[in-house]
């Protein structure tokens, strides 16, 4: 997320659908934005680079270890930070709130989560492998298979497609459009990947 204009931390509440101006019926997927504060801000001539760090999710200040806690300057103290690239950061004030009421109906999002995690899984689902035959008698129903060579070279070449963990990958999903805010909620047409979790939002530049 790179040079980005408006930015939220959010949470994703679920699915649901609202009806537009013209009766048309339209799923939508509810985030709560967090309180979002700007706990951090980087500069170009100090580190390199230009960039907002927002705190999100406010915790008791009991529950953080003491470096943890020299990261913010205000009272508030949050349990995760998120660092937005952007143009310039001289405009943006340290311990100031992330105002989202400058977000405007009709316009386009990003928004990043994380998918749901499938855990082990083997490689017919995983890759689309076929499988053996289902009769009586085959030893080889979901098994994967052949892997690598006889004697020469006999080892398994790096990259081959077998069982595996999928799923619980950071995903983007380009171009959503919001069409409605009720308070702290955001209602963007289309889904967002992922169980109720943090959702990144950034505006399309």
């Amino acid at each position: 997320m790179k040079n980005v204009k408006q930015f939220l931390v959010g949470k994703k509440i679920g699915m649901t659908q609202v009806i537009d101006e013209n009766g048309k019926v339209v799923p939508v997927t509810v985030v709560k934005a967090y309180e979002n504060e700007i706990v951090g801000v980087r500069t170009l001539e100090k580190d390199g680079y230009n960039s907002v760090c927002i705190g999100y999710d406010e915790i008791d200040e009991k529950k953080l270890s003491k470096p943890q806690k020299g990261q913010f300057n205000s009272g508030a103290k949050y349990r995760h930070i998120k660092e937005f690239r952007v143009e310039a950061s001289d405009s943006f004030e340290l311990n100031s709130k992330v105002d989202f009421s400058t977000f405007e109906i009709k316009t386009k999002f990003n928004l990043q989560s994380k998918t749901i995690g499938r855990g082990f899984t083997g490689s017919i689902k995983a890759w689309n492998h076929q499988r053996g035959p289902m009769s009586h008698g085959s030893k080889n129903h979901r098994l994967i298979g052949s892997i690598g060579q006889a004697t020469t070279p006999g080892n398994v070449k790096k990259g081959k497609k077998m069982h595996t963990r999928y799923g619980n990958e950071t995903v983007t999903i380009m171009n959503l459009e919001l069409v409605l805010i009720d308070g702290q909620y955001l209602f963007f047409k289309g889904a967002v990947p992922g169980k109720s979790n943090t959702v990144f939002i950034t505006g399309v530049n």
